[in-house]
């Protein structure tokens, strides 16, 4: 009801300035191209380092519907969910509190018509921007290396995105929650936590039974999954359990950002 109400009164051409403010923050220097590259470079090596290095030792690797593939083709979808993860959370989480907490952007934007609302979908819709750059490059790198085929690579696209939508969101949230530059060290934390321990570099069905469990119940293992059953021609109707969780949580957090954007800027 809440999220109806608010899309009721959202403005295109409102979010689509947020949107331009950071695309002209993106023409200001090179040094944001050096951060976008640098978000890129990360999840690449690690496909070169485990999946292709390691991945000549650890042999094949067997589905649970039991077909074998290679441990490369494993875990290069992995990485690919990762990577639209990681570009979200960059844009989201450090870039997001700097405006709203030090340069104080959002409170030279709400004093325009734009609403916190707007600011918040706005941003999100620019994450995505981010984050479609890094899995587009990387699903050409997959393409390349023979890891994916192109129809397959353009079946896992949207996966991104959603995968995106839903770390972005969530992102701004606990950005807004944020009191310094140390709390960050958490979030990286658990970031870091969940890139080992959602079936990136083995399956799940491999780990204890509850720690499968409480793997299960976390965000980057439904990334995990999605973006690997499309991009390996994994089709399976628990795929569509992975796109409800990743939508939800998307929702959830941009909500959540807007709220806490109007209560602690609006006063």
């Amino acid at each position: 009801m809440v999220t109806t109400m608010l899309a009721a009164r959202i403005s295109p051409s409102r979010v689509g300035a947020v949107i331009n403010r950071n695309v002209g923050a993106l023409r200001s220097g090179p040094s944001y191209w050096l951060v976008l590259l640098s978000g890129f470079f990360e999840p690449l090596l690690y496909l070169l380092s485990i999946g292709i290095g390691v991945g000549a030792l650890v042999g094949p690797i067997t589905l649970p519907d039991g077909r074998v593939i290679e441990y490369a083709q494993f875990v290069a979808p992995a990485m690919l969910a990762v990577s639209a993860m990681s570009g979200a959370l960059s844009e989201t989480t450090f870039n997001f509190f700097f405006k709203m907490k030090y340069a104080k952007t959002f409170e030279a934007i709400l004093a325009t018509p734009v609403k916190p609302f707007e600011i918040a979908l706005g941003e999100l819709s620019w994450a995505l921007v981010r984050s479609s750059v890094y899995t587009g490059a990387f699903l050409v790198v997959m393409v390349a290396l023979g890891l994916t085929s192109p129809g397959w690579a353009l079946a896992a696209l949207p996966a991104t995105l959603l995968v995106g939508l839903a770390f972005g969101g969530v992102g701004m949230a606990i950005s807004t929650l944020m009191r310094g530059w140390q709390d960050f060290d958490m979030l990286t934390t658990g970031q870091f936590a969940l890139f080992l321990f959602s079936g990136t570099f083995s399956p799940v069905q491999d780990y204890p039974a509850a720690m499968e469990i409480l793997v299960a119940a976390t965000p980057l293992y439904h990334a995990v999954e999605l973006v690997r059953g499309l991009a390996i021609g994994e089709l399976s109707w628990g795929l569509l359990g992975n796109t409800a969780y990743l939508l939800a949580m998307g929702a959830a957090g941009l909500v959540f950002a807007a709220r806490r954007i109007q209560r602690t800027l609006c006063v």
